[in-house]
């Protein structure tokens, strides 16, 4: 299943260090696919990949002392479209 996450940064140059230092810290997984920043380098959106929606807790741990997370389920238009007609 598709997501996308909306992290609100707390400390964007801690951030970007600690990414340098460690890399996504994502568990086995859970993918990550792309990503978009807006140009005040405050809010990230990410588009991920998981069957395990809890492996999000796990990943949210290692960074929720520099961001805060919002995590939304997506289907593809098509699909939503072939069950509303």
């Amino acid at each position: 299943m598709l997501y996308m996450v909306t992290e609100h940064f707390k400390d964007a140059p801690a951030i970007y260090r600690r990414f340098r230092e460690k890399g996504r810290m994502m568990p086995d997984g859970l993918n990550y696919i792309s990503s978009w920043i807006d140009t005040e380098f405050q809010v990230c959106y990410q588009l991920m990949e998981t069957e395990d929606a809890a492996l999000f807790d796990t990943w949210t741990e290692n960074w929720s002392d520099l961001m805060e997370f919002k995590i939304v389920s997506l289907t593809r238009s098509l699909s939503f479209n072939d069950l509303t007609t």
